[in-house]
Formats: structure tokens, sequence, C-alpha cells
């Protein structure tokens, strides 16, 4: 029987823990990064073997072509699948049946992104890790990276980076 895969998170907050703006713009995000800086992800992304993410961030890269995730599968969970496009898996399923299906599927490694969908796989205990990068900036008002109602998961800290541009990451593994 194949192991399920290893879980992942990879994303940018704000000092106040916020994703993006209520408006869903990351320019305060896009502002911030520090040239040559790319906070771990090129190193990240080279042991990921699909992706999977919400339709709000979907949207915010759909225009993008090609896709910048080469051939990695990958899965969009919204209630819209009557979409198409080569690469990407529009679904309706649920984190524990996507867990499933990546299992039979005998992925290794999905990295995971997007508020909601992260905080519905972190409300099931499935994500194994997460690498936070704190961007220094102040947003006051938006869409926060945990949706409240569940918790708490105890977490270790593996690694921090600081970065000259003032930008944290940090990684954490879920302990079991």
């Amino acid at each position: 029987m194949s192991h399920r895969p290893r879980i992942s998170v990879f994303i940018a907050t704000s000092l106040d823990g916020l994703i993006a703006t209520t408006d869903n713009s990351l320019e305060w995000l896009e502002s911030a990064v520090g040239e040559g800086e790319d906070y771990g992800y090129t190193a990240f992304m080279a042991g990921i073997d699909s992706l999977a993410m919400g339709r709000g961030t979907y949207n915010f890269i759909a225009p993008m072509d090609p896709l910048p995730f080469g051939k990695r599968p990958l899965f969009v969970f919204t209630r819209d699948t009557e979409i198409s496009r080569e690469g990407v898996k529009f679904t309706t399923m649920t984190p524990t049946e996507a867990v499933e299906d990546w299992t039979r599927r005998e992925l290794k490694h999905v990295y995971l992104d997007g508020g909601k969908l992260i905080s519905s796989f972190v409300k099931l205990d499935l994500v194994d890790d997460m690498t936070i990068t704190r961007v220094p900036v102040i947003l006051g008002t938006g869409l926060p990276l945990f949706q409240q109602g569940f918790g708490p998961l105890a977490f270790t800290l593996d690694t921090s980076n600081a970065w000259p541009s003032g930008v944290i990451s940090q990684k954490y593994s879920r302990i079991r």
C-alpha cells in the first residue's frame, strides 16, 4: 500500500498574519520582495510533484500562460468544475478525499496554497509542514492565513532564515 503524500504549505504573510488585502491584492507582497531573494522557493519546488490550491488563489495565477509549475499537476478546489485547462484538475473533492486520491496516484509531495484551502487541511490535521514567510508590513485588514474554529495543533520550528530585505522565512513541522 502506498503512503500518503507529504503535504506542505509555503506561503507569505504580513506581520499581522494576513495573506492578502480585503480586495485580494498582493501588491504589498510584490513591493516587499528583495532583489535576488526567492526565500527558499526554488529549493522547495524542487521537491514538489504536485500542487493544490483554492479557486481564489488559482484566479490570481490563471492569466499566466504557461503556469509556472512545469509539468506538475495542479488540483484546483472549486465548486465550478466545468472549467478546463491542460494540466489542471478542477475538483470538488474534500481534503480527505483528495489525500486518498493523491495516495492512489502515488504522489510523494503536494504543495498546498490558498488560505481557505490550507485551513480546511489544517483543521483535519493533514498538513505535515509549513514554511511561513513573514514580510515586514502590517496590513491592518485583509484575509487571514488561518480561518478560526480549530486547534490547537503543535508544530516545531525546523529552520529560520532572515533575508536582507527584512523578510523572515520559518519552516515548521507538525508534531505527531
